[in-house]
């Protein structure tokens, strides 16, 4: 099973936030969680966060050291798979907070 989700921003820890900047409510989870969770239950799946790098016209990185305080964490990071913004991918899955982090930067604006 392939999951693919958006999502608000990631954190680069891994966790994916999809309902929430900070405590302002956006969108539901839409079934995040489940489909990642599937995906990471099925032989060869993956879980595949798909997003631009930056909102508000460039403005503001939607990959960020941590999440703003009361953001819902839609994805904890042990179900973080791949992200992909669009300056490449970052496999994000089994690696440390540290290389997590390296590999995201280097998908950020």
């Amino acid at each position: 099973m392939v999951a693919i989700n958006s999502a608000v921003s990631v954190d680069f820890a891994g966790q994916i936030a999809a309902e929430s900047v900070g405590p302002v409510m956006t969108s539901g989870s839409g079934g995040q969680l489940s489909f990642a969770l599937g995906a990471y239950l099925s032989k060869g799946g993956r879980s595949i966060v798909a997003i631009p790098s930056t909102a508000k016209s460039g403005a503001i990185s939607r990959i960020v050291p941590m999440f703003e305080q009361g953001t819902i964490v839609s994805t904890p990071r042990t179900l973080a798979d791949l992200v992909v913004t669009e300056y490449g991918i970052a496999y994000i899955y089994a690696k440390s907070v540290q290389e997590r982090a390296l590999r995201l930067i280097q998908i950020a604006s």
